[in-house]
C-alpha cells in the first residue's frame, strides 16, 4: 500500500494567455508536514485552488489516497477528507464557533420527519468542543459571535473546523500572516498538534522561521512552477531565498523553471 496521501501530475492552470502554474508534479506522504514557498505571484495560491477545487485545471491529474480526483468544488474536497484554511478563513461573523465549524454540514436530528428534522445543537456542540480539544485551541465562550473575537482566536476557529471533521489532508495558505506573536505562537502549536497526531499538512508561508520549525520538507515555486524540492535538513534559509529569487534551481528542475 503507498504511502502517498497527494500526488499531482502536471497540474497546470492558464488564464487565457497567463500561465499561473505550470506542469507541476507534487506528492506528499502520510503524516508528512511540506512548506510550498515562493514570491507573490509564484503560484503556491494557484495550486492549492486547483487541488481543492476552488478552480478548474487546464490539465493535469490529481491523486488522493492513490485515485484520481476531480473535485467540482470546496464542498466536493471536503467530504472526501481535505479541509484547507484560506487566507480570506471563510467565516460567519454573525454566527458562534459550532455554526461556523458545521456550516454547510449541519448535523440534524429526527431524519425520519423528513423536511421537518431539527438541527442537532447539541452534537454539534460536542463536536466543536471535541474539535477545539484536538488542536488545543482555547475559546473562552464558543456562543460568542465571530465578529467579536480577536484575529488569533478567528483563525483558531478556522483551524480547528479542520479538526472535527475525518480529515485525511489540512492545508493552511498564509495561516498567520495577519497575526500578532502570541497568536502565531497558538496557531504554530496546533499544527505541531496535528503533526504528533500523524495528520499531513500543506503550509503556504512566507515565514522563514515559521518554515523550517514546522515542516519536513520544502517546495518552491516561481513563475508558476515548481523549481526546488528540499528536505529541510538539508537546506537553510539562504539557499531557499537563492531559489525564491531565481539565483538557483535544482538540476531536474532547470528546464522547465526557465
Amino acid at each position: 500500500m503507498s504511502d502517498i496521501i497527494l500526488e499531482t501530475r502536471d497540474l497546470t492552470k492558464h488564464y487565457g494567455g497567463v500561465h499561473a502554474l505550470e506542469g507541476a508534479d507534487f506528492t506528499l506522504k502520510k503524516g508528512e508536514h511540506v512548506a510550498i514557498m515562493g514570491d507573490n505571484g509564484a503560484g503556491k495560491s494557484t495550486f492549492v485552488r486547483q487541488i481543492t477545487g476552488v478552480e478548474q485545471r487546464t490539465r493535469g491529474d490529481i491523486l488522493f489516497e492513490g485515485k484520481p480526483v476531480h473535485f467540482a468544488g470546496p464542498l466536493d474536497a471536503r467530504e472526501a477528507g481535505i479541509e484547507t484554511v484560506f487566507q480570506t478563513l471563510a467565516l460567519a461573523d454573525d454566527l458562534d464557533v459550532p455554526d461556523n465549524i458545521f456550516l454547510g454540514r449541519e448535523l440534524t436530528k429526527w431524519d425520519w420527519l423528513g423536511p421537518f428534522r431539527f438541527l442537532d445543537y447539541k452534537g454539534m456542540r460536542d463536536a466543536t468542543l471535541a474539535g477545539l480539544q484536538k488542536t488545543a485551541v482555547k475559546i473562552p465562550n464558543i456562543n460568542n459571535a465571530i465578529r467579536n473575537m480577536s484575529g488569533g482566536q478567528r483563525q483558531c476557529v478556522a483551524i480547528a473546523r479542520t479538526a472535527s471533521f475525518r480529515s485525511r489532508l489540512t492545508i493552511m495558505d498564509e495561516p498567520t500572516a495577519a497575526l500578532g506573536v502570541q497568536e502565531t505562537l497558538q496557531v504554530e502549536n496546533i499544527i505541531r498538534t496535528l503533526k504528533e497526531a500523524g495528520e499531513p499538512l500543506i503550509l503556504i508561508s512566507h515565514n522563514m522561521r515559521q518554515v523550517f520549525d514546522l515542516v519536513d520538507r520544502i517546495v518552491v515555486f516561481r513563475r508558476g512552477r515548481i523549481c526546488a524540492n528540499l528536505k529541510k535538513e538539508e537546506t537553510d534559509g539562504q539557499d531557499v531565498v537563492a531559489y525564491i529569487t531565481g539565483a538557483k534551481t535544482q538540476p531536474e528542475y532547470e528546464e522547465t523553471a526557465r
